[in-house]
């Protein structure tokens, strides 16, 4: 019913734990696909290993070409009837596939579904909750403007609606993520789930935190290309990038936000990290100092409702 694809460069560190999570899903009527995009670590042997165990496992390892390239690769490869998303430092929800497979049998017209996702720290420790605009209208204004709109590992889509579109267009990477939904809504309708259906790790060796002005720039070239198709006359909005910089301010700020994010989620312990990281990053600002004494002494905001996300600012681009 569904094929998974996940390519694998230099992951071992996270990549026992995205396996184990696919591997664990209750909906099990999968193939997975893997690409060792010539990793120079130990994924290989740990990819190994885990297809050993596992016959729904279809490794495929050569030398590097780029994940976007993998991506196109395992497409002609897959055969079923869905394509689902995984990043080799992610963690997917037992229930995501059974949740997303209910939602596309119920809804024919969507191609793609995504759903909330949990964003963690390179440890695995919670920092928000991120709740994605979920109906097709949102979704497509979102994109248009050059949001990430739906997170990528989340998706699972027709895979005859992604082959009719020609796939991922490597020209674009690192936002052939945007770029495929983009030409993906001109066939049909875009969801997300309101359930969280993955843990999505921000950690220093992302494609997203080395290549973020190279993303954003490619995000509007993505956008530039639908307004074309469209015929519409649009607005570029996801201006500023969501990781930090290797800069001492850029640093400050981006672990204020996390710091208060952890907060908010009612994580003091990765909150009080967050604020001596700040703190360190520019001792002088009051800002960090404030979030540690907050993150010490003052009581946790109360717990939202379930499946309401906090109110995150960061965009996929």
């Amino acid at each position: 019913m569904i094929s998974v694809l996940m390519p694998v460069y230099n992951a071992e560190r996270y990549l026992a734990q995205a396996i184990e999570s696919i591997l664990s899903q209750t909906f099990s009527d999968f193939e997975f696909l893997i690409v060792n995009d010539g990793s120079t670590d130990r994924s290989l042997d740990w990819l190994q290993h885990f297809a050993d165990r596992d016959p729904r496992i279809r490794l495929i390892s050569r030398p590097n070409t780029g994940y976007v390239q993998a991506l196109n690769e395992m497409l002609q490869l897959a055969q079923g009837e869905y394509i689902a998303r995984m990043d080799a430092d992610d963690i997917a929800l037992p229930d995501r596939f059974r949740q997303q497979i209910e939602f596309l049998h119920h809804h024919p017209s969507v191609v793609c579904v995504g759903g909330a996702h949990e964003i963690v720290d390179h440890q695995g420790r919670l920092l928000t909750r991120l709740q994605l605009p979920l109906a097709n209208a949102e979704i497509q204004r979102e994109a248009l403007a050059g949001h990430g709109s739906i997170c990528h590992p989340c998706a699972m889509m027709r895979r005859s609606a992604v082959l009719a579109i020609g796939g991922y267009d490597e020209r674009l990477m690192p936002a052939e993520d945007l770029d495929l939904w983009l030409r993906l809504g001109e066939m049909g309708e875009l969801a997300n789930l309101p359930e969280t259906v993955l843990k999505y790790r921000l950690h220093l060796n992302s494609v997203s935190e080395k290549k973020g002005h190279l993303q954003r720039q490619k995000a509007q070239e993505a956008c530039e290309r639908a307004w074309q198709r469209r015929g519409v006359n649009g607005r570029f909005e996801a201006a500023n990038l969501w990781r930090p910089g290797s800069d001492r301010a850029s640093q400050h700020q981006f672990m204020l936000q996390y710091g208060w994010w952890a907060f908010n989620s009612h994580q003091r312990y990765t909150a009080i990290i967050y604020a001596s990281k700040a703190i360190w990053a520019v001792p002088l600002r009051p800002d960090g100092w404030k979030l540690l004494a907050c993150a010490v002494l003052k009581p946790l905001p109360p717990q939202p409702p379930p499946n309401l996300a906090d109110t995150g600012t960061i965009n996929s681009v």
